[in-house]
């Protein structure tokens, strides 16, 4: 079959070539058709603004996504990983226009960064034509990458809960936000969770800020025991997880405008609180639907106006029980941090009071 002629995508003042315009990246399902290559390349073209409000100036991995998302393809869990059909990419790849910005960032373990950091529209479409769907920005932005601007709630359904439960969640999440003086602006996930955005002072480091979420996550679980911030999965039960350690240093969730690696190319849509609660299926947000609704107002526009203190977020994780949780594995042993041992494989004997592993324990 002869190979298809590029593309061109005009962003901005730049016009963006596009290799393989029609090469299938979404097949169709019962609610989508068929989507393309150009096709996405477009979409985030026409997103152009808002999206730049959620990623502008900010250190961005890029989940790519070369051959196109099938049912069953498998994103890769490290740089040793192979195998997987989508992989991350933190560094820009060479080849890439000298017109790309980049920022330096640290990893947990002080490795140093230099990730794509957009300044224009025409960055995420050149993504876009690499195999990006879905742009994973850190909560920092160009100017000081190691003082949070985001507080990032990641309210994720665990098995035996459902989108409904989340949406549950979120209002209770609302309520307590309002009555502490501060305003959250949620989107879907792209799944079926939601996540819920706070602007902040950039005050406090990526500890700072986690410590925040799990004093919001401590309050919401008193508030509704349909939540758990319980970090091992044996825990948790059939309940939303407050996923607190979104908020560590090079953790990062889908950007709102994000298209994610599943059926139907849904998006992970900002929206009001009251779109929210009537949202029946997350999946009707989609690439041929959200251009619509960004047309009828960008639920996010006035995000940039407030910068809250997280002072009353703080005082709960100050004052409510439960002391510091695990972070992820690949993040070096924290001071106060409890062992890293499941719970019912945890023999007592073999730990100290800190957390750490006593030697020749087995």
């Amino acid at each position: 079959m002869a190979k298809s002629p590029a593309g061109v995508v005009v962003s901005g003042e730049r016009e963006v070539r596009v290799s393989s315009p029609d090469r299938v990246i979404y097949e169709a399902t019962d609610r989508t058709p068929e989507i393309t290559k150009l096709q996405v390349c477009e979409y985030f073209a026409a997103m152009g603004e808002a999206l730049m409000l959620a990623v502008g100036e900010r250190p961005t991995a890029m989940e790519r996504w070369p051959k196109g998302w099938r049912e069953g393809m498998r994103l890769a869990t490290s740089t040793t990983d192979k195998d997987g059909d989508g992989f991350y990419q933190k560094r820009l790849p060479k080849g890439a226009p000298d017109w790309l910005e980049t920022v330096r960032v640290s990893s947990p373990n002080g490795r140093p960064i230099d990730e794509l950091c957009p300044s224009e529209p025409a960055a995420a479409v050149w993504a876009a034509q690499m195999g990006t769907l879905t742009f994973h920005p850190w909560p920092v932005r160009r100017p000081d990458v190691d003082h949070p601007d985001e507080l990032r709630i990641d309210l994720d359904p665990q098995p035996g809960t459902g989108f409904s439960d989340v949406q549950r969640v979120a209002g209770v999440c609302r309520e307590l936000l309002e009555e502490l003086g501060l305003r959250g602006y949620p989107k879907t996930s792209g799944n079926r969770g939601v996540h819920i955005y706070l602007r902040i002072e950039p005050e406090h480091g990526f500890e700072g800020v986690r410590h925040a979420a799990i004093g919001l996550g401590r309050e919401l679980e008193r508030r509704d025991d349909g939540v758990t911030t319980a970090w091992w999965k044996e825990e948790r039960g059939a309940r939303v997880f407050v996923d607190f350690n979104q908020n560590n240093r090079d953790r990062t969730i889908a950007s709102a405008w994000s298209l994610r690696a599943r059926p139907g190319a849904p998006v992970s849509t900002p929206l009001t609180w009251e779109q929210l609660a009537d949202v029946r299926d997350p999946a009707e947000y989609n690439l041929m639907t959200v251009p619509d609704v960004l047309a009828d107002g960008n639920a996010w526009a006035e995000m940039d106006e407030t910068a809250y203190s997280l002072r009353p977020l703080l005082d709960l994780w100050e004052t409510l029980p439960g002391g510091e949780l695990n972070f992820p594995p690949d993040y070096p042993k924290m001071p106060g941090e409890p062992p890293r041992v499941q719970p019912s494989k945890k023999v007592a004997e073999h730990w100290d009071d800190d957390g750490n592993r006593i030697d020749g324990a087995r």
